[in-house]
């Protein structure tokens, strides 16, 4: 048994998040409509469409994992090491941190966030 695999999770979380947006949430909306209560219907779906995204999101990943995308781009990329920040230039992520030691798997595409 043991800790499922990271394919296996993706998997089991893109289809958490698509039974809320496609069931879930649509069914707490039609009940909200039933019951007068409009404006809670709508804001159930939009939280539909927030887990639609996030189901999307899951799905990438996955893709980018079965094909070995996820710390190797087809372009030249900034990658950040998540540990101490170190940044590389290059189409992969580097397979250990010049300055921390830390392993590729700390690496992440840069992006700023401000």
């Amino acid at each position: 048994d043991g800790i499922p695999s990271t394919e296996d999770n993706l998997k089991d979380a893109a289809s958490g998040e698509h039974y809320e947006w496609v069931e879930m949430y649509e069914q707490f909306a039609k009940d909200a409509e039933e019951e007068g209560f409009r404006k809670i219907a709508f804001l159930f779906r939009e939280v539909g469409r927030i887990e639609k995204q996030h189901e999307e999101r899951y799905l990438e990943l996955l893709k980018n994992l079965q094909e070995n995308k996820v710390f190797e781009k087809e372009e030249e990329i900034e990658w950040r090491c998540m540990n101490c920040g170190h940044t590389h230039r290059g189409s992969k992520a580097l397979e250990i941190c010049p300055v921390c030691a830390h392993s590729k798997a700390f690496f992440e595409v840069k992006s700023e966030k401000f």
